[in-house]
């Protein structure tokens, strides 16, 4: 057997018979032939499986601004309910409502966005300089961005929280790893 009567065989060891129409009660019976290895340009870049910066830049200030926001927004609907006058109408306290939410989750979203962009930018810094993605890459990240956001305090300031980011990091990825293993999904 050649090697192009081996790549043209359905059976061949390098790929996988695909019939899209197989949950459907359709006659149609198409297969395609699809890749089983995996799809990298270069062999090493798949032993790297991990979000490249950009990815990890978007995914991170996203993250952190979404959750800025609600948490704004929640903190601003308390804050205009306690803010309500006795003779206010229905339609008066739904605009003091999202006023005071719109303004509060802009601004918290903003603060903490910040906080996600930086955190992504040190933490795709130190997978680059060490090429390693571990556990301790994103206790890296937390210290670094602890302490660059309080750096304008003080060095105790940005020692304190640079100690807190440390630390929020180390359990944010002790709880993922934790979640993966206990929760089936």
């Amino acid at each position: 057997m050649s090697h192009q009567d081996s790549e043209s065989d359905p059976h061949s060891q390098h790929t996988r018979l695909y019939n899209p129409y197989q949950d459907l009660s359709v006659p149609v019976q198409t297969l395609y032939q699809l890749p089983t290895s995996p799809e990298f340009l270069f062999s090493e870049e798949s032993l790297h499986q991990r979000r490249s910066w950009g990815e990890n830049l978007t995914f991170y200030t996203g993250t952190a601004y979404l959750a800025g926001s609600v948490a704004g927004g929640v903190t601003g609907f308390f804050s205009a309910i306690r803010s309500f006058e006795p003779g206010d109408t229905p339609k008066l306290k739904l605009n003091r409502i999202l006023n005071s939410s719109g303004q509060s989750g802009r601004s918290w979203g903003n603060q903490i966005g910040v906080v996600g962009l930086i955190y992504a930018g040190i933490e795709s810094s130190v997978v680059a300089a060490t090429d390693r993605d571990d556990m301790w890459t994103s206790v890296a990240a937390g210290l670094g961005t602890g302490a660059l956001c309080r750096a304008a305090r003080g060095v105790r300031s940005a020692a304190v929280a640079g100690a807190f980011g440390a630390v929020a990091a180390g359990a944010a990825v002790a709880a993922k790893q934790g979640f993966k293993r206990y929760v089936p999904i």
